[in-house]
């Protein structure tokens, strides 16, 4: 039977059955221990594995670690895979000390700034919603005893409330009832300074963050992409395809039930370039917007400069959809006569 090398966090072994022939150690230094643990995610062999390979000779040796096949060892996935630390004299503690160290690391390396950024974005969503049930609820009272104020118009009925403008033959007579529609009218009030505030602190964030994607789309839609994707680092790994739809899942799904048209763009119809373009030119504007946010992105997540060619680009591909209206499509030998476009295939 063939031995066996295992590695494990605290050095490596050669082992023969249920027995461990020979133990090369690690240093039990945690700054040491995780030096080692950096370098098997990598895939390079640490000392202690090349003081052990360097013994082998002629002899055959097995092992479950596929770094260690290059080398000359024989990749057998049922071999042993585990040598406990006391058997060698290593306090096993030592190993969740070390687990716990590394999982910190783990999450310092993967933090993404940009969730700030993500939960400024939805709660100023938050903040919108809420701020328009209050509204709607507050102009409603007000229209009561008020019927010169428009129930929509939610920042008169507010002022009206606080400027003691509701003071009439219908208005409430209750001191209890005067005061909570106060309070109503400045819980509204202030929903909506915070609502600036997060905008103003949207604004000035993002464009450091972000600069490619904030030169592209602008501050707020910037953030507001990001946030619909995950963060920065995802938005960086997702294709072109997949970013023009953001913000249009349910449409989305809605298409792969059968019951809608493929959507052509999500938050990006929020770009003043496709909101201010004909219908039918949207679909291919937001696929060229989308293609260049994809590359703005990466360049964002790489901590590159911006790179104004990106502009330049989609405003080209604008100016050439802008300068073939009036004039007909191309059409095949074998096409017939254009027929309209069904109302029900456009994009929502």
């Amino acid at each position: 039977m063939a031995k066996t090398v295992v590695t494990t966090w605290f050095g490596v072994h050669l082992v023969d059955g249920t027995r461990v022939v020979r133990s090369v150690l690690a240093p039990l230094d945690p700054g040491e221990l995780s030096a080692r643990v950096r370098e098997r995610r990598t895939g390079q062999l640490t000392a202690e594995e090349t003081t052990l390979l360097g013994e082998r000779g002629r002899e055959e040796w097995t092992t479950r670690d596929r770094r260690l096949v290059p080398y000359g060892i024989r990749l057998d996935p049922r071999a042993v895979a585990e040598v406990d630390p006391r058997a060698v004299g290593v306090d096993p503690e030592l190993g969740r000390t070390l687990l716990l160290s590394e999982g910190d690391s783990a999450l310092k390396e993967a933090w993404d700034p940009s969730i700030h950024i993500q939960e400024a974005v939805r709660a100023a969503g938050d903040l919108d919603r809420m701020q328009n049930l209050l509204g709607e609820r507050l102009g409603s009272w007000v229209s009561r005893d008020r019927p010169d104020v428009d129930p929509g118009d939610h920042s008169r009925a507010a002022r009206a409330v606080l400027e003691g403008d509701t003071a009439g033959p219908l208005a409430p007579t209750d001191v209890g009832l005067v005061q909570a529609r106060r309070r109503l009218a400045e819980l509204y009030r202030s929903a909506g300074d915070v609502r600036i505030a997060l905008a103003a602190a949207v604004e000035g964030t993002s464009p450091r963050r972000t600069p490619n994607l904030c030169a592209l789309l602008g501050p707020e839609l910037a953030a507001r992409l990001i946030a619909q994707a995950g963060g920065l680092e995802r938005l960086a790994r997702l294709p072109s395809s997949t970013v023009q739809v953001l913000g249009a899942e349910r449409a989305f799904f809605e298409h792969l039930r059968g019951r809608a048209p493929p959507p052509r763009h999500g938050l990006l119809f929020t770009h003043p370039a496709l909101q201010s373009a004909p219908r039918r030119e949207r679909g291919k504007l937001a696929r060229a917007l989308a293609g260049k946010v994809a590359i703005a992105a990466r360049l964002d997540h790489a901590g590159r400069p911006v790179d104004p060619a990106l502009s330049r680009a989609f405003d080209v591909r604008r100016s050439e959809l802008k300068a073939r209206r009036g004039k007909p499509p191309a059409r095949g030998r074998s096409s017939g006569p254009r027929l309209p476009l069904d109302r029900a295939t456009e994009h929502r």
